[in-house]
């Protein structure tokens, strides 16, 4: 076997976090893009999210250890660690997704581990003698344990632009990243407004505001929808995804409520307006369409959409909610608002070649590490300041 061979024919495998489907479809979007000789394995709590994919992949099943009961109250008043976000004791489904981990990376020996998202899997790589690729998302991430987990890593891989990056992270973190450009894992033909207005049987002159909900949370709040769309009686207000009611709405007729819907690509072009939150595909989708952008952020762990808002504000590329509004009189300024931003900022935002960069990426760190001399294009993840003054 020729070197070049032998550098191609070690894996690389994927955690991939089992909340909602955007890691799955990313993970799977940067899959598609790596040479054919690659082998890839992929783990994860809900293998069925990789139901019908294409390529030829190893999956491995993860126990779904979220929520897992600790068995004593004695181990539940433990404390976690600073370094670490969760980690229970005594749970038995934690430590068969750790064994099943660390039996499958000593199988396969992969090249390249890419961890889509767990701080404390990113460490285990570590601790097992595997390299890491860590993927990278907004918020308040200074704290040991995400800091020990970028660390931890060989590299890091950002699936959004530059532009977007937070002013508090760390010089050492941003010199560590791979920023990919904004990767949107919809790849649906892009109608022109009046074109998708006459596809979905919608009026070509009426104001339409969509509002659009992922598949990570609970669904948009329904009452607010009622206010807008009484706040703005002319326009059609068109809702996709699934709303959390609370019991006391009153249902208006510009306001309808269309669940999961195959064609989102056409509801985003047809749109004067779209209101969603600010998961990573989310936004991408919509700023491949270029439609003006309402962001209001979902609750998340570690205000990681909250802080993507205020960058996508920011750059002008959005206008921020800090909350739903209660009141009638704000929902016409905050529509005009969107329509009044330069499009081209939202829309720089998105990379249609950002999965091939990111295969790129990858294909290259698990070439270079493995080589017999130090490549000179080798970009070393680790040179940080000790944890604790990291941030």
């Amino acid at each position: 076997m020729s070197r070049c061979q032998d550098m191609t024919s070690k894996p690389i495998s994927f955690f991939i976090h089992h909340q909602g489907r955007g890691h799955a479809n990313r993970a799977m979007a940067i899959i598609r893009q790596l040479p054919a000789e690659r082998p890839v394995s992929v783990l994860c709590a809900r293998p069925e999210l990789f139901d019908g994919f294409e390529r030829p992949i190893d999956i491995v099943a993860l126990p779904n250890m979220i929520g897992a009961p600790v068995p004593a109250p004695g181990l539940f008043a433990q404390p976690t660690p600073e370094i670490m976000h969760c980690v229970p004791l005594g749970v038995a489904k934690t430590r068969g997704t750790m064994r099943t981990i660390l039996d499958h990376l000593d199988d396969v020996d992969p090249a390249l581990f890419v961890v889509d998202v767990s701080a404390e899997i990113a460490m285990l790589a570590r601790i097992a003698s595997v390299p890491a690729i860590s993927l990278r998302m907004h918020g308040d991430r200074l704290d040991p344990g995400h800091l020990g987990a970028y660390q931890a890593s060989v590299g890091l891989l950002a699936p959004f632009d530059r532009t977007l990056e937070q002013d508090d992270t760390p010089a050492w973190v941003q010199a560590a990243t791979c920023y990919t450009g904004g990767l949107c894992t919809t790849v649906d033909a892009i109608p022109s407004r009046d074109a998708a207005r006459a596809k979905l049987g919608l009026d070509p002159v009426q104001e339409i505001v969509v509002v659009l909900t992922g598949g990570g949370g609970a669904g948009t709040p329904y009452a607010p929808l009622t206010m807008a769309a009484r706040a703005v009686p002319n326009a059609l207000w068109l809702v996709l995804g699934p709303t959390h009611r609370e019991g006391h709405e009153t249902d208006f007729g510009n306001l309808r409520e269309l669940g999961w819907v195959p064609n989102v690509t056409d509801y985003i072009a047809a749109a004067d307006v779209v209101i969603a939150s600010a998961g990573d595909n989310t936004v991408h989708e919509i700023a491949r369409v270029g439609r003006p952008y309402v962001c209001a952020p979902e609750w998340r762990y570690f205000a990681e959409q909250t802080r993507k808002a205020e960058r996508l504000a920011d750059v002008g590329a959005a206008v921020m909610l800090r909350e739903w509004p209660g009141a009638l009189a704000p929902w016409r300024t905050i529509l005009d608002a969107a329509k009044a931003l330069d499009p081209a900022a939202l829309a720089a935002l998105y990379d249609g070649d950002a999965a091939r960069k990111a295969a790129a990426y990858l294909e290259r760190m698990a070439i270079n590490l493995w080589a017999q001399e130090m490549p000179t294009t080798l970009r070393l993840a680790n040179d940080a300041p000790p944890l604790l003054s990291a941030a």
